[in-house]
């Protein structure tokens, strides 16, 4: 088999592997990877039915040959992540990258994010159970091993690999041999200090000696390395006022945030983007074009395309985060991700995230309030209906044009919402516009103006509210809007509205006909609500009334009048 066709197919599968680590299975980069690699198998397959390669330390080989090559010893080293698990060679059968290379590359993402108490390679490859894929490995915890040799079959059984050892070390130890030898060894050596001088010393740290030093082995291996490395890289830019040293400085802070996001160390991601803000302004000798450079660092996470992925990813994980980690997070955003911020709070489905978006919403909102009055007119529905109750909640004066606009041309769920938020906003021209809409075309709409403008105690109003409660339109409107419409003018006209409600209540036409019961039971409504004199003797007029509904209505009345 050609080795160059080995070689390019090793290249794919490396390229494979870290697209697989930084983005998810419906990004273009991921897809256009596997693709790729896939089509790399077919010239081998056209060749033979198998592909055999070996590992060592720094080689992968075929055939005896080196076809690909590491110095390093990590987890980026394809050699070494199957080497130091004990695997020695992996046969490819023809269907694997049809049936099968989606697994592979699953194993070794999670194999590279490890930590030492989770499967090694090895047990993760037994629990796939792999068709088209061999492996042939040596127990790595079996003590002591016999060194494989070319041509050797891999040693795997624990009686083979102690006989084995038994025969290279055949030598047993004596005591008293080794005290023949050490005495011998310390005579012929005379005025080189001796350890066993010191045998009856042999421990001469005291306790809080022992348990200091404990303590610092275990906080050096328990430390994370990652902030040290970013604190090093951030000091070289502040320190090194070459521009190419600065500008490749920033481009490795950029790739290794990507690094960082994928693997969920969002603590770090956010102390990066911290620091690179402040190394930006204290840097020496800084030029407004590296300045610019660092800032490009933390408005990336705030992208929509970046953020979009970020946010599907903690949604879509089965353990969420600690939230700590993501509220230090969400506080880097910037400006430029409202939108999406305000887009995914109507998508969430982990339910415990939503507090902390909810969080980093607000306080997005609340410090970048032009954006925010841009985003009340976003064709985004859902973006434009989060924007309209963040202006309301803010109480922000600027959004009152933008919402005026929504009320007037938007759905009926955005003209409600558009209602609330003009209600809690407050101010005159709010106020206004709700006025000018009261005679909405849609029911809720009214229905939320009137109660508005009643909770406001909005008088000019009135003579609208009037000319409704006199015309013929309102007799034909539901209860819900006819109870709006006379609480809301029994609670502004004063003692002036009680003849127009007296009229309501007890009054006959021509021909000797009342009103129908839900309207003079909510004439009654509105007489409590002026609770006068003159409202009360109206009321009394009809305490007697058959109409049961009426009746009830104007007990109720009375109460709350005289108490």
């Amino acid at each position: 088999m050609d080795r160059a066709l080995v070689e390019e197919l090793l290249r794919l599968f490396g390229k494979a592997a870290r697209a697989h680590q930084l983005y998810l299975p419906n990004n273009p980069v991921y897809k256009a990877a596997q693709d790729a690699l896939r089509a790399g198998f077919v010239p081998i397959w056209a060749e033979a039915d198998e592909l055999v390669l070996t590992f060592t330390e720094n080689e992968v080989k075929h055939a005896g040959e080196t076809v690909l090559e590491e110095s390093t010893k990590s987890s980026d080293s394809l050699p070494w992540l199957f080497y130091k698990d004990g695997v020695r060679e992996l046969r490819f059968l023809r269907g694997f990258d049809s049936e099968e290379l989606p697994k592979l590359l699953d194993i070794l993402q999670r194999v590279r994010k490890a930590s030492p108490d989770e499967d090694d390679l090895l047990t993760m490859l037994w629990q796939v159970d792999f068709v088209y894929l061999r492996y042939r490995y040596v127990d790595m915890t079996v003590e002591p091993t016999v060194p494989l040799t070319d041509g050797t079959e891999f040693v795997t059984d624990a009686e083979s690999v102690a006989s084995g050892a038994t025969e290279q070390t055949s030598r047993r130890f004596d005591p008293a041999e080794y005290a023949s030898e050490a005495e011998e060894t310390k005579e012929s050596r005379s005025g080189v200090v001796s350890m066993a001088d010191f045998d009856s010393t042999l421990y001469f740290l005291d306790e809080k000696e022992i348990e200091y030093l404990q303590e610092e082995v275990r906080r050096e291996y328990t430390s994370d390395l990652r902030q040290n490395v970013i604190a090093m890289l951030l000091d070289i830019f502040e320190q090194q006022a070459d521009s190419t040293i600065r500008i490749e400085v920033a481009d490795v802070l950029d790739s290794f945030m990507l690094h960082l996001l994928s693997a969920g160390q969002y603590h770090n991601v956010a102390y990066l983007i911290r620091e690179s803000l402040i190394s930006g302004l204290r840097a020496i000798d800084i030029v407004p074009a590296h300045a610019e450079r660092m800032a490009q660092i933390p408005a990336r996470l705030s992208t929509p395309t970046a953020l979009t992925q970020l946010l599907q990813s903690i949604d879509g994980a089965a353990d969420l985060p600690p939230a700590a980690e993501l509220i230090e997070l969400f506080e880097q955003l910037r400006g430029s991700a409202l939108a999406t911020v305000l887009e995914w709070l109507s998508r969430l489905q982990n339910p415990r995230l939503r507090p902390l978006l909810e969080q980093a919403a607000a306080r997005l909102a609340a410090q970048n309030t032009a954006e925010l009055v841009r985003l009340i007119l976003s064709p985004t529905r859902e973006v434009a209906l989060e924007a309209i109750r963040r202006a309301g909640a803010l109480k922000t004066p600027a959004a009152v044009a933008p919402i005026s606009k929504v009320l007037k041309d938007g759905d009926a769920t955005l003209r409600t919402t558009a209602v609330q938020a003009l209600a809690e906003i407050g101010s005159p021209s709010a106020l206004q516009v709700l006025e000018r809409a009261v005679d909405d075309g849609d029911r809720d709409v009214r229905v939320s103006i009137i109660r508005a403008l009643q909770s406001r105690a909005y008088r000019p109003v009135l003579p609208q509210l009037e000319s409704i409660v006199k015309g013929r339109a309102i007799r034909d409107a539901d209860l819900t809007e006819k109870m709006a419409v006379f609480e809301a003018y029994g609670s502004l006209c004063g003692n002036a509205g009680v003849a127009a409600l007296d009229g309501i209540l007890n009054g006959k036409s021509m021909f000797g006909r009342r009103e129908d019961s839900e309207l003079r039971a909510c004439a009654a409504v509105a007489l409590g609500r002026i609770s006068t004199a003159d409202s009360r003797a109206a009321l009394q007029k009809a305490a007697n009334e058959k109409d049961v509904v009426v009746r009830n209505a104007v007990g109720r009345a009375l109460r709350g009048v005289t108490s």
